[in-house]
C-alpha cells in the first residue's frame, strides 16, 4: 500500500528516494493492488525520519507492505533487519525480486498473510513500525492500539500510520506529531517515555 510511482508516457515505476539505492527505480507489475503514496510524501516522510532516528541497524517492520517501497528506503539507509507483511502473491513476488536485486534479501522477512493475525501473534519488538494501510479500511482505528497493546515497539521507537485526514489520532496517548501533505497524512506515534 505504500507504492511510490512516478508517471511517464509509457512507463510506470517506482523510485528510491534516498541513502544507499537512492534514485534506482523498479517497474511494479500493473496488477499490485497498491494505493501509491507521492513522491513528495515520501521524500518529507524520510525528512522527518532523519532527524528522528539513526537507521543504522534499525529492526523495522513494514504492515501492509504494498510493493515494498518503504522497507526499500529503510534497508537504503542502513536499517539491517526488515520485517514486511503483504497478503497479495503478487506484490510478495515483486518484493523478493527487487529485494534480490537490490541484495537485501538475506536482511528481509517477508511475511505473506493478514496484518491483524501477524500483530496478534507477533512477539518481537521493532525500532521503527510503518502502516500504509488502504485508506477505506474499516479497522484502520484500530492499528494503533494494537501496535501498543502488543508491546511491538522498543523503549524508544515510533510507529508512522498512514491516512487521509479524515482520520485523526491526536487524542490517542502514544499520538506524538503527524504531518500532512495534502491528501496524504503521516501519524507518529511512540511509547511514553518515563
Amino acid at each position: 500500500m505504500d507504492a511510490n510511482y512516478c508517471f511517464t508516457s509509457t512507463l510506470v515505476f517506482m523510485r528510491i528516494v534516498g541513502g544507499e539505492f537512492g534514485g534506482r527505480r523498479f517497474n511494479p507489475p500493473a496488477k499490485i493492488p497498491a494505493r501509491p503514496t507521492t513522491e513528495v510524501a515520501k521524500e518529507g516522510l524520510f525528512n522527518i525520519l532523519n532527524n528522528m532516528l539513526d537507521f543504522e541497524g534499525l529492526k523495522t517492520c513494514d504492515i501492509f507492505g504494498g510493493t515494498g517501497s518503504i522497507s526499500y528506503e529503510l534497508a537504503s539507509r542502513g536499517a539491517i533487519d526488515l520485517t514486511l507483511i503483504e497478503r497479495d502473491p503478487t506484490s510478495i513476488r515483486f518484493i523478493k525480486e527487487t529485494s534480490k536485486t537490490l541484495g537485501i534479501l538475506d536482511k528481509m522477512h517477508i511475511i505473506q498473510g493478514d496484518v491483524f493475525t501477524f500483530i496478534k501473534q507477533c512477539q518481537d519488538a521493532y525500532d521503527f513500525i510503518f502502516a500504509g494501510p488502504p485508506y477505506a479500511l474499516e479497522t484502520i482505528d484500530d492499528i494503533p492500539r494494537l501496535i501498543f497493546e502488543k508491546n511491538m515497539l522498543t523503549a524508544e521507537g515510533f510507529f508512522v500510520l498512514e491516512h487521509t485526514p479524515r482520520n485523526d489520532y491526536q487524542q490517542d496517548p502514544n499520538f506524538i506529531k503527524m504531518k500532512n501533505y495534502g491528501t496524504t497524512v503521516f501519524s507518529f506515534f511512540s511509547p511514553p517515555q518515563p
